[in-house]
């Protein structure tokens, strides 16, 4: 028997989050029985949710905004490498009565990046943002070979502080550096929005000279129609390569699944379908 397996997703807000519908396509792929659920949770009860989640049955948890942090205190003691290096979890689940948490989301961006052939290795890259979605992701892009890592952001301490975090983890052929945008210089192989400005339609205060018509802007943010203001911004400077956060967020996903069920789904075809699928509700 195919025994029904209970997952969810946790986050404030969380109405909006297209998890439910990557994760149903990932169990039809599989053949697995499985329900996944939007959870809003209060700021003050995070903890006893996921407690009670798994002690009455539940197999995995995706967490999201405000809580990845919370996600990392909660399984501090049975973190993967790749949450100790982002200081944060994005995925939980209990082994031995014990709450054991991964981050997916570096993964999850850089085998979009590799399904793209976007090179990383020996590439220049500029992270847009110095919040928690750049501190998850950050650790991945440097162990995929980039030669400089540079960190932007409005309140400069941020970028300065998230940086000098992630040389700790950074292999020593790469350099990893912050600025805020006054100082920024230079062009970039890759620029990566890690920022939310795309949610409030906002335009980034980025120089046009930042890109070449050969560089790729990547948006770690997703829309109906794969479009956004900091996507816009990249083409009007004559980039070739844009591309949103969509597929992200399926790898990422994908990544967790492969945890909670020890299969490895196809992400592609996944990908595929929700993105036809978000495309016809425009």
């Amino acid at each position: 028997m195919n025994e029904l397996r209970k997952f969810a997703v946790i986050g404030n807000p969380i109405k909006h989050s297209l998890s439910p519908r990557l994760h149903a396509l990932l169990a039809q792929q599989t053949g697995l029985a499985v329900e996944y659920t939007r959870q809003c949770v209060a700021p003050d009860n995070f903890r006893d949710y996921v407690t009670q989640f798994f002690a009455t049955g539940g197999c995995g948890l995706n967490i999201t905004l405000p809580f990845k942090g919370e996600a990392y205190a909660l399984a501090a003691s049975h973190v993967s490498d790749r949450a100790r290096a982002a200081g944060s979890a994005n995925t939980l689940w209990q082994e031995n009565g014990q709450i054991h948490g991964c981050n997916t989301d570096g993964l999850g961006l850089v085998n979009d990046m590799l399904r793209q052939q976007i090179t990383l290795a020996q590439s220049r890259i500029l992270v847009v943002g110095a919040g928690g979605a750049t501190r998850g992701v950050v650790p991945a892009l440097l162990q995929a070979g980039c030669a400089q890592l540079h960190i932007v952001n409005r309140t400069e301490d941020k970028a300065h502080a998230l940086a000098a975090q992630a040389t700790a983890f950074s292999p020593s052929h790469a350099r990893v550096s912050a600025s805020g945008f006054s100082s920024l210089q230079g062009t970039w192989d890759i620029v990566i929005n890690a920022t939310a400005s795309s949610l409030s339609g906002e335009t980034l205060p980025l120089p046009g000279r930042l890109f070449r018509a050969d560089s790729v802007a990547y948006d770690m943010l997703y829309t109906p129609s794969g479009d956004t203001p900091f996507l816009q911004q990249a083409r009007n400077a004559s980039v070739r390569h844009t591309s949103d956060g969509l597929g992200m967020l399926v790898y990422q996903g994908a990544e967790s699944f492969r945890i909670w069920n020890q299969i490895q789904p196809d992400p592609a075809p996944v990908l595929a379908a929700l993105r036809t699928e978000l495309s016809e509700s425009v």
